[in-house]
């Protein structure tokens, strides 16, 4: 049998085992490492690089219960989440095995195993990691949505222009708008695009956990720093870092990272040694960073580094063009992951997905088409599959029906300016639109 181009690493402490392994493994596997210990587990993770790790349960005689077994499973999918994790467990120990795969390992082989077993299993988790290796990196496949209006054509070819190079990049909108896949999208075209993107939610990191998060630690660095753990920044050596929603960043945090985008450096918690860094950076957020700069909430000078460009993403209500492809392509993805026959969407449909407010945008599109391919017994969406209440929906009369949807919307504003007497506050709350899109409107259309 053909052996498979992936790399094996085992660990357990019983040197029989490994005996055997070292001459098994290598039938089947081109590169095998053997460690008796896992104190140089992460170390070797690093240096080795392996597709797959053969994990065992224990690793003290006097102490049997598995539990450093899954204190490394956790370890390792912590830092290496793209490395499948197959268990080495004794027969009494199934119980924490099967825990360990729902803390993320592929499977679990029984001692003393079965070499055909433990083979199949190992090139199952190989062939997996090759899997979505490779639907990691695919500089080929746009993953941007493009529609073809005015605002998004120009975003289109500023991504163009600023894609190859390595311009720090601020992507700004509201929330569900797309900003991550707008981030993948500048990665994919930039030289950095065989490596994969390191994405970061900054909303998700306590302020306590900030600098081992971003810049990693030593062990025994603090309690509980068991093993080195590599930092973000440290991942995203030689590709893109993306933040998303940076303005959640504490103000105490803040000085930190400006410094290691100064430098280009970065230090681990508990070390002195300076780590180089070589990164593409981009940013996102919801929050208007510059009024949080006036207002004393985020650093003026870590502003100005980290929007050399800056991108506005436009809401969903401005993209109409978009939703018919996009309501589409999420059909298609729901009805093949729930297996239901849904396939189209009617006429009337895609009418009211147009005329919707979509204050959560993209991300609340999808839900909607979500729900609806699961309940509908039908090939085709009808309004009635949707579950849009009235007053989602834009107030469009019977007489701007068959006018653009723009002019529609003029009409609309024209009314609440009408009905609230000019209160541009109280008109941007009925519309459900910021004040600076109603102003953008009302120059717009010269109302």
């Amino acid at each position: 049998m053909q052996k498979l181009k992936s790399k094996i690493l085992v660990v357990d402490d019983n040197a029989g085992i490994r005996s055997a392994l070292k001459i098994l493994l290598p039938m089947r596997f081109s590169d095998v490492e053997l460690l008796a210990t896992p104190k140089q587990l992460m170390t070797t993770m690093r240096t080795f690089k392996p597709d797959v790790a053969l994990l065992d349960m224990n690793f003290d005689a006097d102490i049997n219960t598995g539990n450093e077994g899954l204190f490394w499973l956790s370890e390792l999918k912590r830092d290496f989440p793209e490395v499948e994790v197959v268990l080495f467990t004794a027969y009494a120990d199934i119980a924490l095995a099967v825990e360990g795969m729902k803390r993320g390992a592929f499977d679990f082989v029984v001692k003393p195993w079965d070499n055909a077993k433990l083979l199949d299993t190992l090139e199952n988790a190989a062939k997996k990691h090759r899997h979505h290796a490779s639907a990691d990196v695919e500089p080929d496949k746009p993953l941007m949505q493009w529609g073809g209006g005015e605002a998004m054509t120009e975003l289109r070819h500023m991504v163009e222009k600023i894609a190859p190079t390595d311009a720090t990049v601020l992507i700004t909108g509201e929330n569900g708008t797309g900003k991550d896949l707008l981030a993948n999208e500048i990665h994919r075209l930039s030289s950095r695009s065989r490596k994969k993107m390191v994405g970061v939610d900054m909303g998700a990191i306590t302020e306590t956990l900030f600098e081992s998060e971003m810049f990693g630690h030593v062990k025994g660095a603090f309690t509980d720093a068991h093993s080195d753990h590599v930092g973000k920044f440290e991942q995203a050596n030689g590709t893109t870092v993306f933040l998303d929603e940076i303005g959640n960043i504490p103000l105490s945090q803040q000085a930190k990272l400006l410094r290691v985008l100064q430098n280009r450096t970065i230090t681990r918690v508990g070390d002195t040694k300076a780590i180089p860094i070589d990164i593409r950076l981009i940013c996102a957020s919801n929050m208007d960073l510059a009024a949080m700069v006036k207002e004393g909430r985020f650093r003026e000078d870590l502003y100005y580094r980290i929007n050399t460009v800056t991108l506005h993403l436009p809401p969903l209500r401005e993209r109409t063009d978009e939703i018919a492809s996009l309501s589409q392509l999420f059909v298609k993805k729901y009805a093949e992951k729930y297996h239901r026959q849904t396939k189209n969407i009617s006429e009337e449909a895609l009418d009211m997905l147009q005329r919707c407010r979509w204050n959560g945008n993209i991300r609340e599109l999808q839900s909607h088409i979500e729900k609806a391919v699961i309940m509908s017994d039908n090939e085709t969406l009808q309004p009635s599959d949707l579950q849009i209440a009235d007053n989602e929906l834009l107030d469009v009369t019977t007489s701007t029906r068959n006018v653009s949807l723009e002019d529609a919307e003029k009409q609309v504003i024209r009314e609440a300016m009408k009905k609230y007497n000019g209160n541009l506050s109280l008109v941007a709350k009925a519309l459900r639109i910021s004040r600076p899109t109603l102003y953008n409107r009302l120059k717009k259309y010269g109302i």
